[in-house]
């Protein structure tokens, strides 16, 4: 098998290791699989997206592993369905199944987002259209989705254990995403041992992990086995039902960490998504004020827009596709491995090998986008103005380990995306010319630079 070594720095401020541009220039050289050495490991990369279908569609059993990721273990020890381990696959089934019994795909999440649509825009009204940094507003109303199907509840954003906890979640999506956590997951033996930012994770994981569990221990004296509230309570009535079964999987560990999963990335990708979106907005205002003419022909000033809005509103689906193919969120999306023995593409991978999925290098991918470095809207839309599908964009990955939040993400963000740029227009702290719209840092995940902006009543 060929093998690259693809450490490179980037000229758009990307960190050396696992990310862009140097794993673009391997596949240059070797094509659309190659293998990588990063420190001690080895990786499988599949770049492009008739490969990435075969294995993770075609072959998805196969690929349905989760790859090593040393921080992960250490978090999860392999509970909840994150990591591989006997039960991902009973704890994966039964939580998308819950969370379509409370809203993902129905009608009800829909509601629950307008209403936390609305919220939002009178707590944009206070700030009177002084310039605010976006980071915490945006990451409380998409919390507040995921925490009204997790815990039954919705929280103010004046809340102080609130606050708390959602700065908590950026310190560790910005750690996970940072130049010291590329390194950890190369030499984990050796700097697990050795004090720095993996330490801080953990705290911050055990904090979130004793304020789920006191969630769950509310749940447990006022659970009604008759009228289940939310997936908290859905899986307390299945750990009642399995008590007696040998090796069960239902269990309170293993809930806390399926809620801790869900409540991270439910927050975390749709709200990063939204942050990186308005920067572009601002960058590009015609963009914002093309998307805003289509709101007010399809949804005028006088309703809150609705999910079924967007089949008429091609233009402003465009726009939030191609946030979503630029910001890049997670370039090499989340490792897998391969659960057997199997030849892919010619090359022989023997069970337990960890395999990286480049979504980048799809959603990059220049036979599919004209310009695949520029914000262009246009890359989803056709000659006559429709919506344009790609099937190089898959943001949410696809197969057994795709995003299960998929429905609510796509939701959300049209949903949060129109109700603010109908009420607002957008106000930048800096010249166009002085906005960077290149990552902050892009590892794990890619991360915006920090700016402010203003929401002017319109």
């Amino acid at each position: 098998m060929v093998s690259g070594s693809c450490w490179s720095n980037s000229a758009t401020g990307t960190s050396p290791g696992w990310t862009l541009p140097g794993w673009s220039e391997c596949r240059d050289k070797y094509g659309d699989v190659f293998t990588v050495y990063l420190g001690t490991r080895r990786y499988f990369v599949i770049c492009g997206p008739e490969s990435v279908k075969k294995a993770l569609v075609d072959n998805a059993e196969v690929f349905s592993g989760r790859g090593t990721l040393a921080i992960s273990e250490m978090v999860f020890q392999r509970y909840g369905f994150f990591v591989t381990y006997d039960g991902w696959k009973t704890l994966r089934r039964v939580s998308i199944a819950t969370l379509r019994d409370f809203g993902m795909g129905k009608r009800s999440i829909e509601e629950q987002i307008k209403a936390e649509a609305q919220c939002l825009v009178e707590e944009l009204q206070k700030s009177q259209g002084a310039l605010i940094d976006p980071t915490f507003i945006f990451h409380s109303v998409t919390a507040n989705v995921i925490c009204s199907i997790v815990f039954g509840e919705r929280f103010s954003y004046q809340d102080t254990q609130f606050r708390e906890i959602l700065n908590m979640f950026v310190e560790v999506f910005t750690i996970l995403s940072s130049l010291w956590m590329q390194f950890f997951e190369q030499f984990p033996s050796v700097l697990k041992l050795l004090p720095g930012p993996h330490y801080r994770v953990l705290k911050i994981a055990q904090h979130i992990k004793d304020f789920i569990s006191s969630k769950i221990e509310q749940h447990q004296e006022s659970l009604d086995p008759n009228s289940p509230r939310d997936f908290i309570d859905s899986f307390l009535l299945r750990i009642e039902k399995e008590k007696e079964t040998p090796d069960s999987k239902y269990h309170v560990k293993n809930l806390v960490l399926t809620v801790l999963s869900l409540f991270f990335a439910g927050t975390e990708t749709t709200s990063t998504t939204l942050r990186y979106g308005f920067l572009l907005l601002l960058k590009y205002p015609q963009v914002a004020e093309k998307v805003q003419e289509e709101i007010d022909q399809v949804v005028g000033r006088d309703r809150a827009p609705e999910i079924k809005d967007r089949a008429k509103m091609p233009y402003t689906d465009a726009v939030i596709h191609e946030i979503q193919r630029f910001s890049d969120l997670l370039p090499m999306g989340i490792p897998h491995m391969v659960t057997e023995d199997t030849s892919f593409q010619g090359y022989f991978l023997p069970k337990g090998t960890d395999v990286f999925i480049l979504l980048s290098a799809s959603l990059k991918d220049p036979c599919y986008f004209e310009k695949p470095h520029i914000f262009d809207p246009n890359h989803f839309l056709d000659a006559q103005g429709a919506l344009k599908k790609n099937e190089a964009f898959i943001p949410f990955s696809m197969g057994k380990r795709a995003c299960l939040g998929e429905g609510i993400a796509r939701t959300e963000l049209f949903l949060f995306f129109t109700t603010i740029l109908q009420n607002f227009s957008l106000v930048s702290s800096k010249p166009l010319e002085d906005l960077d719209i290149r990552p902050q840092c892009s590892g794990l995940g890619t991360l915006p630079q920090i700016y402010k902006l203003g929401f002017l009543p319109r």
